[in-house]
């Protein structure tokens, strides 16, 4: 490559964090593929933000049944290249139609499992668009459009950016706005069958003045439906002068669905693991709810076992009463003073002292009482509670020589 484009790959991309291995890709790209230019725009993204971010821009060949096409693409690289994945789009002309695929959206953005597993030490642009033809030979990105569809100018999509920079589409706008680092805008494609050389003003080469292969005008989709659901992951990256086989694409396709299967297969461990959790849980609780009721069953059987003993202690006094009752009926009165009895005759003169000195007592009260109310005078209080004092105090003498013998305490 003459020093003049290595000077200006590096004059554009003198704000990427990695400038080396940045140039040396694209270096490796445009040295292998002289279909492909470069350049340095505004790249506007989703959330309506915009940074000017180097561009590589052109044809790919692709071959498909047999012939060889050139696929428009464009490829933005991030200022973090490459330890961040690139951007690729593909361009239709007007003559083209996207035919929207597993790898390809709507609006041309090309998702490929190289991209996705994209290795900053291991991934080159040189290996992805190699990954790309091989795809797009298989998957076919877009096919030719009736011809009543044609018009003369490029359609404006909702993808495209308008002239004069961001401003022009309220969408937000995945390609480039106009006006590039050389002061030229990327205009449609050619529709005849020859590729001329690139716009004056871009920074990259004019291309040779000779004619490119025709554009990819593939069929349109007839009765064959789209790919099945996986993708092209190749399981080793190949070098960057190394050649996509067959082999790679078979052992890239079983590694994406192993890697596929085995997040899902994953997803279920981690649920099910947290779901036998919650059931060992709520095992445990069950357990030591079943122990605490159990222990409140052993309890209430021995509160039973007591209260049937505590029954059957009721009955038999019950029935004892009883008895008591039936022979207190059918027996003769009881005399009073003969009720209680005692086991010696010094214990009853005790109990007889005892019982007039209380009598004694209660009529010395009952005195005062009287005199208090007027019934008797102080002349007939004082003579009875003089012979009252005298028994009184013979009573309580008579106590205190009984105790004295019967050896109580006094």
């Amino acid at each position: 490559m003459p020093a003049v484009e290595e000077t200006q790959i590096t004059k554009y991309l003198s704000k990427y964090k990695y400038v080396g291995a940045t140039k040396k890709d694209v270096v490796d790209v445009v040295t292998s593929y002289r279909s492909l230019t470069y350049d340095l725009q505004r790249f506007v993204f989703n959330d309506g933000s915009s940074k000017e971010l180097f561009t590589i821009q052109g044809t790919i060949p692709v071959v498909y049944k047999n012939n060889t096409y050139y696929i428009p693409i464009c490829i933005w690289l991030m200022d973090t290249h490459p330890q961040n994945a690139p951007m690729c789009f593909v361009k239709p002309t007007p003559t083209m139609q996207i035919k929207v695929s597993m790898y390809v959206d709507h609006n041309g953005k090309v998702y490929l499992p190289y991209l996705h597993d994209w290795q900053p030490h291991s991934s080159d642009l040189l290996s992805l668009i190699q990954v790309m033809i091989v795809t797009f030979g298989d998957h076919p990105p877009v096919y030719s459009k009736p011809k009543e569809q044609i018009a003369a100018p490029y359609p404006t999509n909702s993808f495209m950016s308008q002239p004069g920079g961001p401003g022009g589409s309220n969408s937000f706008l995945p390609y480039p706005t106009a006006g590039g680092a050389g002061g030229g805008n990327f205009p449609p494609y050619p529709t005849g069958s020859n590729f001329g050389p690139y716009p004056p003003g871009g920074a990259g080469p004019a291309g040779p003045s000779a004619g490119y292969p025709p554009y990819m005008n593939f069929p349109q989709p007839g009765g064959g439906g789209y790919p099945p659901a996986g993708g092209y992951n190749p399981s080793s990256n190949p070098s960057s002068t190394g050649t996509i086989t067959e082999e790679h694409i078979k052992a890239s396709l079983i590694s994406a669905v192993e890697d596929k299967l085995r997040r899902r297969i994953q997803e279920k461990v981690n649920q099910y693991q947290a779901e036998i959790e919650t059931l060992n849980r709520t095992k445990q609780e069950l357990v030591e709810g079943s122990s605490k009721i159990d222990a409140i069953i052993a309890r209430l059987e021995r509160e039973q076992v007591d209260m049937q003993k505590n029954i059957s202690v009721l009955k038999d006094k019950e029935q004892e009463l009883e008895k008591s009752l039936e022979t207190l009926e059918s027996a003769e009165a009881i005399d009073p003073d003969e009720a209680v009895t005692t086991t010696a005759p010094l214990y009853r003169q005790l109990l007889n002292a005892y019982a007039d000195e209380a009598a004694t007592e209660d009529a010395i009260y009952y005195l005062g009482e009287g005199l208090r109310g007027g019934v008797i005078d102080l002349e007939t209080f004082l003579k009875h509670v003089r012979q009252l004092s005298r028994k009184q105090f013979i009573l309580r003498a008579t106590m205190q020589k009984c105790r004295q013998k019967a050896g109580l305490a006094g």
